[in-house]
């Protein structure tokens, strides 16, 4: 059966061989293992975990698991044996009913080879065979030395009660009594996954086309839109058209003081001209992403105290970049545009233009950067990896932003506004510093005010 007659369970592109680069991803991983190592795909689909919710969303995998399989299916887990180069797919049996209601689904059928086919991994066996291989397999592990008594899982140390942690308690039971123990693969997955291989940077720059061209779309649309969700629905519209129709994250609109929440949500009041309205998007093209900001002027024009502003929060995004290169991490170099940006306020907003302003935060709203990967916010849960060095194809986003109440005379005019800005580019790094996979995005004020003209 052809791929395209499934329904949405195992990302593939059609510009490169999504199969060998799924095996080489678990080649790679095993060559750093020196146990057996498990990952649980997602147990159920989200959205099913309460009998009152129930959502659709077209990728639904744990990053981990979809990193190294492709397989985008709740219910399925892998396993890999570096000392025997295995590789076992656990997927669900065939359940006809449910495919009635959800369509072409992978499911273990006796003497057919039909997953294999389309996921690369020859060794595919029904779920329900998961844990009695990995009970003998620890069996195995429990005759070694001590050292040698455990097996991998993937789960975050200090991060609890999600389906990966869950999963490591019900492995831990499962193997209760042998001996052998459950560490974390987490650490030496993110080796492999922080990193983007050329697929995954081919995919995160076709996204970020796809971001540009809808982008400029609606800036040219602007003047005939009349509140946040309309704007909200004709850029997610314009994304999603010329993409495999997922979204990065909900998009973001907020019109004026609404812009100063940062994760702003009610995005249905309107759009008020002489007024910014900070947009915060992007688009998954198979599994990655682009994580864009931008604020435009609703009316088509900033005023002075806006672009001031705004070109401020512009400048401290390029004063940034010039850190940004291989051995730095994203904690040494956290504070640069906010220290710049609170400089600049003192000299061109307080002693420039006799005016003053109240920020909503202490000097810092939130981090400049994440990384940027299978998931938006990449790395791991808590500290999202900022102490780790950046290295040659690592993706990053560059994000400053300046939230609060300013006020400031300028050409003999008093100007007084609650404003959110924020300015994020996608960063890829590269031998000698970096690639703004976003440079085609409009971003200066003289940029944005003719595309809305």
């Amino acid at each position: 059966m052809p791929l395209s007659s499934y329904s949405r369970v195992f990302i593939s592109s059609k510009e490169y061989d999504s199969k060998s680069v799924y095996g080489s991803r678990r080649k790679a991983l095993m060559k750093n293992l020196d146990s057996v190592c498990v990952i649980a795909g997602m147990p159920t689909d989200p959205g099913t975990e309460e009998a009152f919710v129930q959502t659709w969303n077209k990728m639904i995998q744990e990053p981990a698991f979809l990193f190294l399989t492709g397989v985008n299916q709740a219910g399925c887990y892998l396993l890999l044996n570096p000392e025997t180069k295995e590789e076992i797919l656990f997927v669900p049996r065939q359940n006809p009913y449910k495919e009635f209601w959800n369509g072409k689904l992978l499911g273990y059928v006796d003497g057919k080879n039909e997953v294999s086919k389309v996921t690369g991994i020859k060794d595919v066996r029904p779920v329900d065979e998961f844990f009695e291989t990995v009970q003998a397999l620890a069996g195995i592990r429990s005759r070694r030395t001590p050292d040698q008594r455990f097996i991998y899982a993937f789960y975050f140390e200090k991060f609890k009660e999600d389906h990966n942690d869950n999963f490591k308690k019900e492995l831990q039971r499962a193997i209760k009594g042998s001996g052998v123990k459950v560490r974390s693969a987490a650490n030496i997955l993110w080796k492999l996954r922080l990193p983007l291989d050329k697929h995954r940077v081919q995919d995160a720059q076709k996204a970020q086309d796809i971001t540009d061209k809808a982008f400029r779309k609606v800036l040219g649309q602007l003047s005939s839109l009349k509140d946040e969700r309309q704007l909200g629905l004709l850029l997610d519209y314009e994304m999603q058209k010329n993409s495999d129709g997922d979204l990065a994250f909900p998009t973001i609109v907020a019109g004026g003081a609404n812009a100063c929440c940062l994760h702003y949500v009610k995005k249905d009041e309107p759009l008020k001209a002489g007024e910014l309205v900070l947009l915060d998007f992007g688009i998954r093209w198979n599994s990655l992403h682009s994580d864009i900001s931008r604020t435009v002027p609703v009316g088509g024009k900033f005023n002075p105290l806006q672009k001031m502003l705004y070109e401020i929060v512009l400048e401290s995004q390029q004063v940034y970049q010039s850190f940004v290169r291989p051995g730095m991490t994203l904690d040494d170099i956290g504070m640069i545009p906010w220290d710049y940006i609170m400089s600049e306020l003192d000299e061109r907003l307080v002693k420039g233009a006799k005016g003053k302003f109240k920020l909503l935060y202490d000097k810092r709203p939130h981090g400049v950067s994440h990384f940027i990967g299978e998931q938006i916010h990449e790395g791991e849960p808590g500290t999202r990896s900022l102490d780790v060095p950046l290295e040659p194809g690592m993706l990053i986003s560059c994000e400053p932003g300046l939230y609060g109440e300013f006020e400031a005379t300028i050409q003999g005019k008093r100007y007084c506004e609650k404003i959110g800005i924020r300015i994020e580019d996608d960063l890829l790094i590269t031998d000698k510093g970096f690639c703004n996979l976003s440079v085609n995005i409009p971003r200066t004020v003289e940029e944005i005010e003719s595309l809305i003209k």
